[in-house]
């Protein structure tokens, strides 16, 4: 994590602009000239982008408002810098060449708010395609609904890799199985991959817009269908983030069952995906069982939390529903009896030579190229990165655990299915212990008013990595701009480079092996 103190973050933030420092986080403003200079000495400390946000603040201040959240790979601790923007000249300095990650977000910000980063070395459309009108920016505030959307024809400027024998393979954006649109070109010498440019945002559903919109009591349900494998980690980081703008206090007994399903989330995902990637192998008998495995675990869910994907029992102040008056020692049972019988099943597939030789060095991402990209979660512990919000920034209950982080070096398909392997017997560790201290007592207090134009950031570990959401209040019981950062957006870059010198039949297994969210990156 680099060892980044709040003094230090604070110390920084105040030789450039102003800065008001908590026990646990930093927020402050600065010019957005000075944005490069903070990022360069915010990075010598160990702290990244790892979000950034436009809100269209013209109506209250005559401006745009940039938001930055800098914070070590782990999440913690967090410095938030609002820089203006003004709207006579909507131009900032890029942070793209210093800052993947920034480069990402910068190029939405271009799309969905209209400011130009200046001096992006990329500025083709990313959360936008061509088809919507030009000028058209839908996280404007006076923005008006348009209709006139049409496909000019032009076709989107691809990478072009040329060479004897270079042929090009596309593939989708739609595709056979029930999965949503994302394209993928692959240009290849015979079978092996010399390159790969994925594209996505195929389908923005507004949802940045819509949690300013819907009314207050709907949003936390949006919050859970931004990603839907990943319910529950979107909706405790959003109420998160609202509990701190009221602050409210989550009682002990509520933080407790929040984390046991964090924990049944990533435990579901996990078992499937192992057998996914088996699969992917041809070793249907691993897949099959993985599959009635998962399914125990979905009615699992169901049974304590009245849902298959646990939708419903996370609300702002604690938790609500069957989940309330569960027997979490049942639970325990449950899921220590169902990871038991995966563990063998996982043995079993993995001893098989002819998986072994299918996943060992396949789809390798470098530890140097996954922390040039920033990648994130359980693909960069796999990686060697070894950062886990759930140890590095923890919240709730996961402060009174000692999370035990698996992380390999490998980089390849097996460092990503043993991860996932490994992180289902902590998983079920974290629920015995839930079980063993749970105590009486309520699981939800009221919300309370939100406090006017502050804001919030708030960071989750989820199965597939850090779920981030910076919230600004609007009035009492109203959000001006929810930011959301899925770990997907951040992640599906790497997938180009880990596939390359790899043969087209084993993208498949490399892409399973990240599993990541069009949805959530298709905000």
């Amino acid at each position: 994590m680099g060892g980044v103190t709040v003094s230090q973050l604070a110390a920084v933030l105040a030789s450039l602009g102003e800065v008001e420092a908590t026990a646990d986080d930093v927020q402050g403003r600065v010019p957005a000239a000075a944005i490069p200079e903070l990022a360069g000495r915010l990075a010598t400390l160990g702290a990244e982008c790892q979000v950034l946000a436009a809100t269209d603040t013209r109506a209250a201040s005559g401006d745009f408002t940039l938001t930055y959240v800098f914070a070590p790979p782990g999440g913690a601790p967090v410095a938030t810098v609002l820089a203006s923007v003004g709207a006579d000249a909507p131009r900032f300095p890029s942070l793209a060449t210093r800052s993947f990650a920034a480069s990402r977000f910068e190029r939405e910000v271009h799309d969905l708010v209209g400011l130009e980063p200046v001096g992006h070395p990329d500025p083709r459309r990313l959360a936008l395609h061509q088809f919507w009108p030009e000028g058209y920016h839908p996280l404007r505030r006076d923005v008006a609904t348009r209709t006139d959307f049409a496909d000019d024809g032009r076709p989107f400027p691809f990478r072009r890799v040329e060479g004897e024998g270079i042929s090009e393979i596309t593939v989708g954006p739609v595709h056979a199985g029930i999965i949503e649109p994302g394209h993928f070109r692959f240009s290849v010498e015979g079978e092996t991959i010399v390159s790969l440019e994925t594209r996505l945002g195929w389908v923005h559903k507004g949802i940045e817009k819509l949690f300013e919109t819907l009314p207050f009591t709907r949003t936390w349900a949006l919050a859970e269908r931004v990603s839907g494998d990943e319910s529950v980690a979107h909706v405790v980081a959003y109420c998160q983030a609202l509990e701190s703008l009221a602050g409210c206090t989550v009682p002990p007994r509520a933080a407790w069952l929040r984390l046991v399903l964090l924990e049944l989330e990533r435990l579901y995902n996990h078992v499937g995906d192992v057998g996914m990637i088996v699969n992917d192998t041809g070793f249907a008998f691993g897949h099959a069982h993985c599959f009635r495995l998962r399914e125990s675990l979905l009615r699992l869910n169901a049974e304590i939390a009245g849902h298959r994907l646990l939708r419903g029992a996370v609300v702002p102040g604690g938790v609500a529903g069957p989940l309330a008056g569960a027997s979490l020692r049942s639970v325990a049972s449950q899921v220590t009896a169902l990871v038991g019988e995966f563990l063998e099943i996982a043995a079993v597939s993995l001893d098989n030579t002819m998986v072994l030789e299918r996943l060992q060095g396949t789809g390798r991402l470098t530890t140097r190229t996954a922390r040039e990209m920033q990648v994130v979660g359980l693909v960069g512990r796999a990686s060697g990165l070894d950062a886990d919000a759930r140890r590095d920034a923890p919240t709730g209950a996961y402060r009174e655990c000692e999370v035990r982080v698996a992380a390999r070096d490998a980089g390849d398909v097996w460092a990503r299915t043993v991860g996932r392997i490994d992180e289902a017997v902590e998983s079920a560790r974290m629920i015995q212990t839930a079980a063993a201290r749970l105590e009486a007592g309520p699981t939800t207090v009221p919300l309370g008013r939100l406090r006017p134009g502050a804001h919030a950031t708030s960071v989750v570990e989820a199965w597939r990595g850090p779920v981030w959401y910076w919230v600004r209040a609007d009035g009492e019981t109203s959000v001006a701009r929810v930011k959301v950062a899925d770990p997907s957006f951040r992640n599906w870059p790497a997938l180009e480079y880990a596939v390359l010198e790899n043969i087209v039949p084993d993208f498949p297994l490399c892409n399973k092996s990240f599993n990541l969210s069009y949805s959530g990156s298709d905000l």
